[in-house]
């Protein structure tokens, strides 16, 4: 009789945390552990202008991703968690009937994951909450950071004010406080477009270009626009086509393939990315799960670029 302890989980049994890493949801705890990564939850849409679901996103993703839980990732070769000690931090905590104390929370979390030591990765949630983890690393590295970003939204609309809450201003308001450097700031798979758009000096390689020039080309001028700075790469899920990403509050047609993306993120290795979110995955626009399974493999995806930048052999 095989032991429990000693048998392989089945992907439709057990706890579900991310990738099956285990549940460390403090602070006290993120300094006892001493995590590499801290993969966390935002579970949040009152950003949403369309389609709402995105809070129930986090769940999803650790969900889908017990089906990649199991071994090496293809391409990749080997399994990022035989070399990186990752952490399931759970659910940021805050009062659903107060939205406007989710910034200061998200970002508290972020800067004591950082504190630790720990790379964040956040599971959306709406775009919006992409905005308190800038704050918290821009704070914590000292100096704005690049943005790589991947969209069909460029989310610089105008109009912003104090106290708004909107995913559509996300990165106009992370400019206007100084969080990411325009100059150095690239956004990938656009395919649409809003009058009075802020952020003129950013990069902006749309769908069109990305079909027509590939992945090998989007992954040089990527590399060119960021150099050697510090950077924070942002994937809003509904970069891709709502063939691969039908779960989603805005989907927008002619967008990546899955295979596109992957293909772009694994040329991304050895550039300096503090840390990564995948957003607005909303469940109950894909019953069968092919958004959030995407969703976790992106992000698993960026641990393994973690490997190949701090890890040798």
């Amino acid at each position: 009789m095989t032991d429990q302890n000693d048998a392989q989980v089945a992907s439709f049994a057990g706890a579900t945390t991310f990738m099956r890493r285990s549940l460390v949801a403090d602070p006290q705890g993120w300094r006892q552990e001493k995590p590499d990564m801290i993969v966390f939850g935002v579970p949040f849409d009152i950003g949403t202008t369309n389609r709402p679901g995105a809070r129930f996103g986090p769940r999803a993703i650790r969900a889908e991703s017990l089906q990649l839980a199991w071994g090496p990732i293809w391409p990749w070769g080997f399994d990022p968690f035989d070399r990186l000690k990752v952490v399931d931090g759970g659910d940021v905590v805050f009062d659903w009937g107060r939205p406007q104390e989710m910034p200061e929370r998200v970002k508290d979390s972020v800067c004591a994951m950082l504190r630790c030591g720990a790379v964040p990765v956040m599971l959306g949630g709406d775009h919006f909450c992409t905005l308190p983890v800038l704050r918290a690393m821009a704070e914590h590295v000292g100096e704005p950071l690049a943005l790589i970003h991947f969209d069909a939204h460029r989310d610089v609309e105008a109009g912003t004010e104090e106290g708004r809450i909107d995913h559509g201003i996300v990165f106009s308001e992370a400019l206007a406080e100084g969080l990411i450097v325009e100059e150095a700031s690239v956004q990938i798979g656009i395919r649409t477009q809003y009058p009075d758009e802020g952020g003129q000096g950013m990069t902006v390689l749309d769908a069109d270009w990305v079909h027509d020039q590939g992945a090998d080309a989007v992954v040089a001028e990527i590399r060119r626009i960021i150099g050697t700075r510090p950077a924070y790469l942002s994937f809003d899920i509904d970069c891709l086509d709502p063939a691969f990403a039908p779960g989603t509050g805005t989907p927008v047609p002619g967008g990546l393939s899955t295979q596109q993306a992957r293909r772009i993120l694994r040329g991304l290795a050895g550039l300096d990315i503090r840390g990564f979110d995948v957003m607005e995955v909303s469940p109950p626009y894909d019953p069968a799960g092919i958004t959030a399974l995407a969703a976790a493999l992106l992000a698993v995806d960026f641990c393994c670029l973690h490997v190949t930048r701090h890890f040798k052999g």
